[in-house]
């Protein structure tokens, strides 16, 4: 989705380009988009979609700042730069700097959410379901005491069952995944099927997972519809909190995402779980 969409980012961030963390000399940055007149906000993390391989941190709804949420809008290493778990390596790592960095900055460390769409829903979720697990929290950035737990997890039409997500998909969407697929594992699920696993959210969920809010178009000819009942079916298996909206003829993304009863809800839900 471009940054010129509706709710998309078109100001400035309070904190523009900074660098969270070096990878084999490169370095990683975010933006920190800071609502006016609130003290201490929450920080919602937001992680943009690309078919893990494009996009870029440019592309955050400003939705959540205007309405007195801080907002964190990543960049990571896209999979042509680095396979898969790098790009939850990157996520997690952010998520610690930020952490060590709030009195800094100025916003809560005790509560932050994590969203992002498409590829982005999926790396948030992953992230958001994986606090602790050695082979994800990798050793990127400057923080390890820090934890990369979050608080809330709101996925806009993202995979969550990569050994699934073929057989789900039309024509049109065999022809996205398999590329986009084959650069983020080095291969289709069937040919690496503990690296397909690990990079599915559906396999990771456990008692202790934060509150999940998932949106979704029921005309989305990209990304499996299955793919959000298959994630809610198993929050609900364990007794998680869970939302699903569907966005009666949407497509893979649009405005409507970010704004009308969508963006009510979200905000709602970010208000219950992170506070006021």
């Amino acid at each position: 989705m471009a940054g010129g969409e509706p709710g998309r980012a078109q100001g400035r961030p309070a904190h523009a380009d900074v660098v969270y963390a070096e990878v084999d000399g490169r370095a990683l940055a975010l933006d920190l988009f800071m609502p006016e007149g609130v003290s201490n906000p929450p920080l919602l993390v937001w992680v943009h979609g690309g078919a893990w391989n494009v996009g870029s941190k440019d592309g955050v709804p400003l939705a959540f700042v205007q309405n007195g949420i801080a907002t964190a809008s990543l960049d990571f290493r896209q999979a042509s730069d680095a396979r898969f778990p790098a790009q939850v390596h990157d996520v997690k790592a952010a998520i610690r700097f930020l952490r060590a960095h709030a009195g800094e900055y100025g916003y809560r460390a005790d509560r932050i959410a994590i969203a992002g769409d498409s590829s982005g829903g999926h790396l948030a979720t992953l992230t958001g379901t994986t606090n602790g697990h050695a082979a994800l929290e990798g050793t990127v950035g400057n923080h390890p005491d820090e934890s990369s737990d979050v608080q809330a997890i709101i996925d806009y039409y993202g995979a969550s069952n990569l050994t699934t997500i073929l057989d789900q998909s039309t024509p049109f969407g065999l022809g996205v995944r398999e590329p986009a697929l084959q650069r983020l594992l080095g291969g289709l699920p069937d040919a690496v099927p503990d690296l397909a696993r690990l990079a599915s959210p559906v396999f990771h969920v456990d008692a202790g997972d934060p509150p999940l809010l998932r949106f979704h178009g029921d005309q989305d000819p990209q990304m499996p519809i299955n793919q959000a009942h298959e994630l809610e079916g198993v929050y609900r298996a364990h007794g998680l909190d869970v939302a699903f909206h569907v966005l009666h003829g949407s497509v893979h993304g649009g405005p409507e995402f970010y704004a009308g009863e969508p963006l009510a809800l979200a905000l709602e839900f970010l208000r219950r779980t992170l506070g006021n």
